[in-house]
């Protein structure tokens, strides 16, 4: 067979076929002439290969049928689709389900560590087991600001955007044993109330707070938000309503694991504001200031575009192609 006068013969079809292919919209006549001309087009491409299966004309063939095979089997979604899902709808309404549940994670967090910074403060014996004189004002003194500026900006926000984000994730994935998040979040509010109750023993509580705020703000929301998705995961099993326990687990899991996703860009930001506000000259008040915003927008974020995403019924699970489908029970 000549392909070139194969071609040639069968051009106009393949030419007719292209253009149904690329259109955005088709009647009904012509979705039937692209599924009448796509299968012709196979036979002729099962012809072309039979003589000559790696030539140019073979290769160009097999992906007008590819282009042409997904207008009428259905293409997934592309990157941008995607990306543009996850940011407006599935990440806000996964924050936005978590937001009570944050609040009160953070309430005993903020509980845990005045009752311990208070304990410290004002108990010289505590602060003695604690280190000796000597050691707490090398802390106060110079370490506790030290810390924010003795690496450069650049690999101490990496170097703090990758270990909150490991916590974070730690926090969502382990929560579902139901021990690790409320250990976690003892854990860190004892080290955080310890440390401002040496700073306010010694004086220098306003240090505390200028050096905590600016990025605290956001990062402890972080924290308190990935402790809430860990410990709803928890409850999903603990708690599952109609459904077996499994499957309750997971689609929690699958629900809420795009929250530790979400939290690396959150931590990012918090992690820039920690390597370069916190350590700046700038004055407390405008450093202060640049975290509250950083942490308005992420409250404005989840409000205004979370509510209306869980009212539509986003939940943030996958797609039921891609999770599968659910054995009905009773």
């Amino acid at each position: 067979m000549d392909l070139d006068v194969f071609a040639a013969v069968h051009r106009t079809q393949w030419d007719r076929l292209n253009e149904l292919a690329r259109l955005r919209r088709l009647s009904g006549e012509q979705a039937d002439e692209l599924l009448r001309l796509y299968r012709t087009a196979s036979t002729h491409l099962s012809m072309i290969r039979s003589v000559s299966p790696e030539s140019a004309l073979s290769a160009s063939l097999s992906t007008l049928l590819a282009r042409a095979r997904t207008r009428f089997t259905g293409a997934r979604s592309n990157f941008a689709q995607d990306a543009a899902h996850f940011f407006v709808l599935a990440l806000p309404s996964a924050f936005y389900r978590l937001r009570w549940l944050s609040l009160a994670v953070g309430a005993v967090f903020v509980v845990i560590a005045v009752l311990y910074g208070t304990w410290a403060a004002g108990n010289p014996l505590v602060l003695g087991a604690l280190g000796g004189d000597e050691r707490l004002r090398q802390l106060v003194d110079h370490d506790f600001v030290d810390y924010y500026s003795a690496n450069p900006g650049a690999s101490f926000a990496g170097q703090v955007w990758t270990n909150n984000s490991w916590l974070a994730a730690q926090a969502v994935a382990l929560g579902v044993t139901g021990v690790y998040v409320p250990f976690m979040v003892y854990q860190n509010a004892m080290g955080v109330g310890l440390t401002g109750g040496v700073m306010f023993g010694y004086g220098r509580g306003d240090v505390f707070f200028s050096y905590i705020l600016p990025h605290g703000l956001m990062e402890l929301t972080a924290v308190f938000v990935a402790c809430a998705a860990g410990l709803r995961i928890f409850w999903a099993w603990v708690s599952p309503g109609p459904q077996p326990r499994l499957v309750s687990l997971a689609n929690e899991g699958r629900s809420l694991i795009t929250v530790a996703i979400g939290l690396l860009i959150v931590l990012f930001v918090s992690g820039l504001v920690e390597a370069f506000v916190t350590p700046s000259p700038l004055p407390v008040w405008v450093k202060i200031g640049i975290g509250s915003v950083v942490l308005a927008s992420y409250w404005a974020y989840t409000l205004i575009l979370g509510r209306p995403a869980w009212q539509a019924g986003e939940r943030g699970d996958l797609d039921t192609i891609d999770a599968g489908d659910t054995l009905a029970t009773t």
